[in-house]
């Protein structure tokens, strides 16, 4: 076994034992991006706690500055890089930026997106572009801006991880442009576990279920976004209880009989990111509940 290995090895049963205060990830360096709010910034959260030297990033410049400011408040480190991901030059940005300030890049969360729903044969030629933009183009810019910084011969550890969706593997109603996008981040995960396998990059997507945010929290709840100068409203058209679904619904749909929260969608990405799966990569961890076994 490689000192590495063994290294990795030692890290994880330290952590464990409580005999590794500085955390699963002390010392590298974590993009996160839209991690201005939810899973984001659950996710920001908990890197940092575990060590981790996070770029916060979100279109919404205040909500990103928050979650950083919460870190510091924590004794953790984090700086903010604000701006829309879909926009070209914004990825060449990102990565410059963490560069300049931390010197390296370790982990790349793609976890920024929305929903733009609607049925198919209503669906415009926008709708269907912009959910391919955010999910899939931008992710590849991001990646293929920071690879100068991760294709390369090291033993620190490096991964990818994409965040899909269910609708990516089971398609969902009123959702084809969601689903197409997400079920390419699949192809895109796997592909890029293969180029980049040689250089101890791991790439990895995970796919969440019913989790309670913005996304799956009731449309009348008064949740948008604004895409092009138009307001996009966000979440699932019903009534019936904070997460979306009736309490039936859950039971029928979800073994666990209850949405999961955003703080355990991050503990899933960090399982991704951490020495607790050195050998797992190309694959996508399903996060549900048990919904759709």
């Amino acid at each position: 076994m490689s000192s590495s290995a063994l290294g990795r090895i030692s890290t994880v049963a330290g952590h464990l034992a409580a005999s590794h205060p500085k955390g699963l990830l002390a010392g590298q360096v974590a993009i996160i991006t839209g991690s201005g709010q939810g899973i984001g910034a659950a996710a920001a959260k908990l890197f940092a706690k575990e060590g981790a030297l996070v770029v916060v990033t979100d279109i919404d410049a205040v909500k990103a500055e928050s979650v950083v400011n919460e870190i510091k408040s924590t004794n953790g480190t984090a700086i903010a890089v604000p701006g829309d991901v879909t926009d070209p030059s914004y990825p060449q940005k990102l990565i410059q930026k963490t560069i300049d300030t931390f010197g390296k890049v370790n982990h790349i969360v793609n976890n920024a997106g929305f929903t733009y729903d609607g049925m198919m044969h209503r669906m415009s030629d926008k709708q269907w572009e912009i959910m391919l933009s955010v999910h899939n183009t931008a992710p590849f810019r991001i990646v293929r801006a920071a690879a100068p910084h991760m294709r390369i011969n090291s033993e620190e550890p490096r991964t990818i991880v994409m965040v899909s969706s269910t609708s990516g593997l089971h398609g969902n109603l009123g959702q084809a442009n969601y689903a197409t996008a997400k079920a390419g981040v699949t192809g895109f995960t796997k592909t890029l576990a293969k180029e980049w396998g040689a250089f101890n990059v791991r790439v990895n997507s995970v796919a969440f279920g019913l989790i309670d945010t913005r996304l799956t929290r009731p449309k009348e709840s008064g949740e948008a976004i604004e895409v092009g100068g138009q307001k996009v409203q966000l979440g699932i058209p019903t009534k019936k209880t904070s997460t979306g679904a009736d309490d039936k619904t859950m039971g029928r749909l979800i073994p666990l009989g209850r949405a999961g929260t955003a703080d355990e969608a991050a503990a899933s990405i960090l399982f991704l990111c951490s020495p607790l799966s050195t050998f797992v990569t190309g694959t996508t961890l399903e996060v549900t509940g048990g919904a759709g076994i």
